[in-house]
């Protein structure tokens, strides 16, 4: 068999450039947080008449040092102030993704796979909450935490805003979309051996939709992680701030301590990061499942 080359055309030249301009152009600011994190001052600000410098001159991890400076008590022991804000940062994106991740995925199934009466306009209720700004159901979520007694107590609070995300709209809708690519015939066989509906989920429905499952764990590990209208309105103690909170609250002593701001944003970054490589096949797998409905 004779091996034949891809032909390289101009077309598929201009392709690659744009993907490696818009690589750059979104792998930049990342860049520019790491390295800013590790550079000394005079790296940072620049004087009139010279040169940015792209690449620190020395590596220098005062800047990480001076953001664990802030100690805590925690767990019966002392901890930097700026990981107890991650800790929580993690645990609210944590508990929140596996959360919704089940009750979306379950929602979904039922929505797609089940007859029942109201089924569309329960459907609907949920297209609509995806259109409806979140600005605008704030005050009433924040009441009724309060009267529920969960802005009281520092995990209190941190719960206070992981339940809004679990009855997230948009992954009911996602998990929906997948569920209808699974092959009703299948379903029915489960049954008839006697599987009841949860076995039916979990051995026939759920190995279908996984990666579906593996994009929605990373839209709401970083939903909850950006949600930060919300943790403003309820995280009020400083010992329940996510590190997104308690950089902002230091904006203020560090306004010209760009190196300081830079390793608050690189620890911030991480989390993210990680998930995303953990689930980044299931992301792909899902994103293409999604576009082919079968």
């Amino acid at each position: 068999m004779v091996n034949r080359k891809k032909a390289i055309t101009p077309y598929y030249v201009v392709t690659i450039l744009l993907l490696a301009v818009m690589a750059v152009f979104f792998l930049f600011p990342l860049y520019w947080i790491v390295t800013g994190s590790v550079k000394i001052k005079s790296d940072i600000i620049i004087k009139s008449g010279e040169m940015v410098k792209w690449i620190p001159t020395t590596i220098s991890w005062d800047n990480f040092a001076r953001l664990f400076k802030s100690k805590t008590e925690f767990l019966g022991m002392g901890m930097p102030m700026a990981i107890r804000w991650l800790f929580n940062s993690v645990f609210i994106s944590v508990v929140a993704m596996v959360l919704t991740c089940i009750t979306a995925s379950l929602a979904g199934y039922v929505l797609a796979k089940k007859r029942f009466w109201g089924k569309g306009l329960i459907f609907g209720l949920f297209v609509c909450a995806m259109a409806l700004p979140k600005q605008v159901i704030l005050i009433p979520l924040m009441k009724e935490m309060s009267d529920l007694g969960l802005l009281k107590s520092v995990w209190g609070s941190m719960f206070a805003v992981i339940l809004p995300v679990v009855g997230w709209p948009f992954g009911v809708f996602m998990m929906k979309q997948f569920s209808e690519n699974i092959p009703s015939s299948l379903l029915e066989a489960a049954r008839i051996d006697g599987a009841g509906e949860l076995t039916t989920f979990i051995n026939v429905a759920f190995p279908i939709i996984k990666p579906g499952f593996g994009a929605l764990a990373i839209f709401t590990f970083i939903n909850s992680w950006n949600e930060y209208p919300l943790q403003l309105v309820m995280l009020t103690q400083n010992e329940s701030k996510t590190i997104a909170l308690g950089i902002a609250s230091k904006l203020s002593e560090m306004s010209n301590d760009f190196g300081l701001i830079m390793a608050g944003a690189a620890l911030a970054s991480v989390p993210i990061i990680i998930v995303f490589l953990c689930f980044q096949r299931y992301f792909t797998q899902g994103i293409t499942m999604g576009a082919v409905k079968g």
